[in-house]
């Protein structure tokens, strides 16, 4: 049984960068790496629908502290949008609730209706969503035929882009902000060409600095359970999604007192949130003053070396 203490009962830490199958929730597929870990501890870096294939960073163990950094990542897509017929979810799995004739749209009209898309807009979320209402996510409110009023959100997209025109299909792909709903982006372009769409199929294809060519599929991970060794080779070091911020790196005993949580000194620098690492790997990350002084954000716990998948680089 999923859950069982004989089946959570190994601290692990590190990053399964999952390339999750269409069909699956993120908690379902969070799930399955953890059974097939053992890991007593995981978390997802934020929901991917279920219609969604592709990148899915998954932290168990210390890796969970780093989470809430994925989460404020951009994301990248690419995007099936169908027209002609609006569902109540806003994709293929949803009931058709409205139908409507496509105009024949030429590439300026694409052009020109992708282009009040991009930048800064403001989305209102869907129903079908995780977001909640006085505790309830509003997806079963939608269930039970319920909609409420939804405060619109600022979002980013970056670019929108056509790759294909296939009848009433259009390929995109889009590079956006944290909490930006493709679904609602794919209605809003409808809107824009003055029909109404859906998403037919969605693949994400980056989140943040990890990209769809180092995902493994839970079919890799399964056929490597008997491994461990194998298996933990597919883990990503705690720190591989926080790659790009400033490091530091101090003594042996500057990492002791940072370990317990107290402040340390090191070189003047930049006033910004840093990795700090000492000679035996990543410590964590701390808030660094102008005067040097390293306090401390998130720190991890001292694991057995072989629990801990520090990079080779990582050590003094």
């Amino acid at each position: 049984m999923v859950g069982s203490p004989k089946r959570f009962d190994r601290e692990v830490d590190g990053i399964v960068l999952l390339d999750k199958r269409s069909g699956v929730t993120s908690n379902r597929a969070l799930q399955e790496v953890r059974v097939l870990h053992r890991a007593k501890r995981g978390g997802h870096t934020g929901a991917l629908d279920p219609l969604a294939s592709g990148v899915l960073p998954l932290c168990l163990g210390e890796a969970t502290k780093f989470a809430g950094h994925l989460l404020d990542s951009d994301k990248r897509y690419t995007v099936l949008a169908r027209f002609g017929a609006r569902t109540d979810t806003a994709d293929r799995d949803g009931q058709v609730i409205e139908e409507k004739p496509v105009p024949g749209f030429d590439a300026d009209a694409l052009e020109a209706a992708l282009a009040t898309l991009r930048g800064p807009i403001e989305q209102v979320p869907p129903m079908y969503s995780a977001l909640k209402r006085d505790g309830v996510p509003l997806y079963k409110l939608a269930r039970r035929g319920e909609e409420v009023e939804r405060a619109p959100r600022a979002v980013t997209i970056h670019s929108f882009d056509l790759v294909a025109q296939r009848g009433h299909d259009l390929e995109l792909e889009v590079h956006c902000s944290k909490g930006t709903y493709v679904r609602t982006l794919v209605e809003d372009l409808a809107a824009a060409l003055g029909t109404v769409g859906h998403v037919a199929e969605l693949r994400r294809t980056a989140v943040g600095p990890f990209t769809l060519d180092r995902a493994v599929t839970l079919d890799a991970l399964t056929a490597a359970a008997d491994d461990p060794a194998a298996l933990a080779g597919m883990l990503l070091p705690v720190d591989a999604g926080i790659l790009d911020w400033p490091e530091v790196r101090v003594g042996a005993d500057a990492a002791a007192f940072f370990r317990n949580g107290n402040p340390v000194r090191s070189a003047p620098g930049t006033a910004e949130v840093v990795r700090v690492y000492g000679p035996s790997g990543f410590l964590g990350i701390a808030e660094r003053r102008v005067d040097g002084e390293l306090q401390p954000k998130r720190v991890l716990a001292v694991r057995q070396p072989a629990l801990m998948p520090f990079r080779p680089d990582r050590t003094d």
